[in-house]
């Protein structure tokens, strides 16, 4: 992976040959050569995340990264205060890694809920940057629906509940495949969710790398970003992506999304939930392609 700009390294992550970390942002090559692929994780989750449908890409170079407090990058200094997780610092942070990329010319960003919201605002910041946008179910929504009670906060009610240690990573594995929502991944991707969203603890057991309190926040803090306000400003060409909609979550508004964005091209896959990265990768992957190729 060829970065343009210099690169700084944490002290607690390991740099190897496909691995590089900039301003604390833990950025990985996960394979493949040609026009550059980047991709933008959900809450809670991690660049290795996307690996089932990078694997399948081997004519695109995909290069993934983690938000911070997800999988390998610290949750860091740069929010307003300690315990208020500012979204523009998402989308901030995509733009520093897609401008640390500039030596693979602009990119393709691949985003999904967190990460296609913080890929909508990185091509408002650096539009120069990306040649275009395939997010599904990207987070953003009006300013007068955005809930002080309800499906926001109650997704973060579950995080400060979620479990977050097994006794193994097995453990792990068998407890999320065996109940809603995470039940829907693919084999595959359960065990790359598990093994590198884990990391083994001193006390024996594997514990979760991003802490329920972070991710509770982040979800308490999705719709204050005011990117919904901004989409008729994106520049660049954009496919949105949404599973089947279902009313209090973010398919719900996906489409009215997609029509506020100049040009954008929406699709609709009804067989599939929030977690349709996971759920089936071969056919987004085949979407990406696709996107490449009309893109260039």
């Amino acid at each position: 992976m060829e970065l343009d700009v210099p690169v700084t390294v944490s002290d607690n992550i390991a740099v190897s040959d496909n691995i590089a970390v900039y301003d604390d942002i833990a950025v990985y090559d996960l394979g493949g050569s040609g026009p550059t692929a980047f991709y933008a994780h959900a809450t809670g989750f991690h660049a290795h995340c996307w690996t089932s449908i990078t694997s399948l890409l081997p004519n695109v170079h995909n290069v993934a990264y983690d938000a911070r407090g997800h999988g390998d990058t610290p949750v860091g200094e740069a929010w307003a205060t300690a315990d208020v997780v500012d979204w523009t610092v998402y989308g901030s942070d995509a733009a520093t890694v897609a401008t640390a990329l500039q030596g693979d010319g602009p990119v393709l960003g691949i985003g999904h809920s967190m990460g296609g919201a913080a890929l909508l605002m990185a091509a408002l910041q650096t539009p120069e940057r990306f040649r275009g946008l395939v997010v599904y179910e990207p987070i953003a929504m009006p300013a007068d629906v955005v809930p002080t009670g309800g499906q926001t906060n109650l997704l973060a009610m579950g995080a400060r509940k979620r479990r977050n240690m097994f006794p193994s990573f097995e453990d792990a594995i068998a407890n999320y495949s065996a109940k809603p929502p995470m039940n829907v991944f693919t084999p595959e991707t359960m065990d790359t969710y598990v093994r590198h969203g884990f990391a083994d603890g001193d006390d024996g057991q594997v514990h979760l790398k991003c802490r329920p309190e972070h991710e509770a926040r982040t979800y308490e803090a999705g719709g204050n970003h005011g990117t919904w306000d901004r989409l008729g400003e994106v520049t660049v060409p954009v496919w949105v992506l949404c599973g089947s909609p279902q009313p209090m979550q973010p398919s719900a508004r996906t489409e009215e999304l997609a029509s506020r964005i100049p040009g954008a091209r929406y699709i609709q896959l009804d067989h599939l939930g929030h977690f349709g990265p996971m759920q089936s990768p071969a056919e987004i992957a085949s979407i990406i392609a696709e996107a490449s190729a009309a893109f260039d």
